[in-house]
């Protein structure tokens, strides 16, 4: 897909952001604006997926789990433009009883989502364990899996990053949404991660870093990451983001990590956001 195109989905992708949070008074928008790019550009360029024959096995198809599940609504938004469901549903985020639940869950059924996450440090190991399932099954599509940087603080990440490398879990391509926020400040003030790509090169991983803002580059640094597959090892992206980007009063700080914006507020992102695919 054009550069253009992915980045029209991604607008519209931020402002049903704004419209669901806004809509319940409740979720998580900073860092769902912030990995929008790089979600756009798995499900729209990247990934072979077939989502009008959804499969829990995720056999025969590339698979993306969502570790950092408090992001559920960029998530949402991808999936029902993809094809996954109706775009119409996106109008029942965080509604009781309804299946676009405020973070992802499998008991409503919902097609794309595998796992139930956002009890952060999860998300690795399942798909460290879906990409050995590929790998056992004679499967050669890889296993995608996003990450909050907050999230590194957990130990279950720590242990799954040992296992990947020392396992040759080499259909595996983790990213790490960097933008160096979290719920409650900086991760520099809150628990400092120290050099990043030195530690998962030291756990034997291959390590990119890019821009996560940038749809170029997000294109060219997944088309990297798959000509680097079945290579032996399992690859880290550190994606350089912006914490709320593409809303000026929202950039720039943690504070919209998991608060809705008032009807102001929400005008006034709206307004910077350009609606690309129609509203729902």
């Amino acid at each position: 897909m054009e550069i253009s195109q992915l980045e029209r989905i991604a607008k519209q992708v931020r402002r049903d952001i704004i419209r669901m949070v806004h809509g319940c008074q409740s979720g998580h928008p900073g860092g769902s604006l912030g990995a929008t790019d790089i979600v756009t550009a798995l499900y729209f360029d990247q990934m072979q997926i077939n989502p009008e024959q959804f499969r829990m096995d995720g056999a025969g198809e590339d698979m993306f789990f969502l570790s950092n599940g408090h992001i559920s609504p960029m998530f949402y938004s991808i999936l029902a433009h993809r094809g996954y469901f109706p775009v119409s549903e996106l109008a029942t985020f965080r509604r009781l009883g309804t299946r676009l639940q405020g973070h992802p869950t499998t008991a409503e059924g919902l097609p794309g989502v595998r796992i139930a996450s956002g009890s952060l440090g999860q998300g690795l190991s399942v798909a460290v364990g879906a990409a050995q399932a590929k790998r056992l099954n004679g499967d050669n599509h890889l296993v995608f899996v996003l990450m909050g940087d907050g999230e590194q603080e957990e130990g279950q990440i720590w242990e799954a990053a040992m296992y990947a490398p020392a396992k040759g879990v080499d259909n595996l391509v983790a990213i790490v949404d960097y933008n160096k926020k979290q719920i409650d400040g900086s991760t520099d003030d809150v628990m400092n991660l120290g050099d990043m790509r030195a530690k998962y090169e030291a756990f034997g991983w291959t390590v990119i870093e890019m821009n996560g803002n940038d749809m170029q580059e997000v294109v060219d640094t997944l088309n990297q990451a798959r000509k680097g597959a079945h290579q032996g090892k399992p690859q880290l992206i550190l994606a350089h983001t912006e914490m709320g980007m593409g809303v000026d009063f929202m950039m720039g700080t943690h504070k919209w990590h998991g608060s809705a914006p008032n009807d102001e507020q929400a005008a006034n992102a709206l307004s910077q956001l350009e609606e690309t695919l129609g509203d729902y």
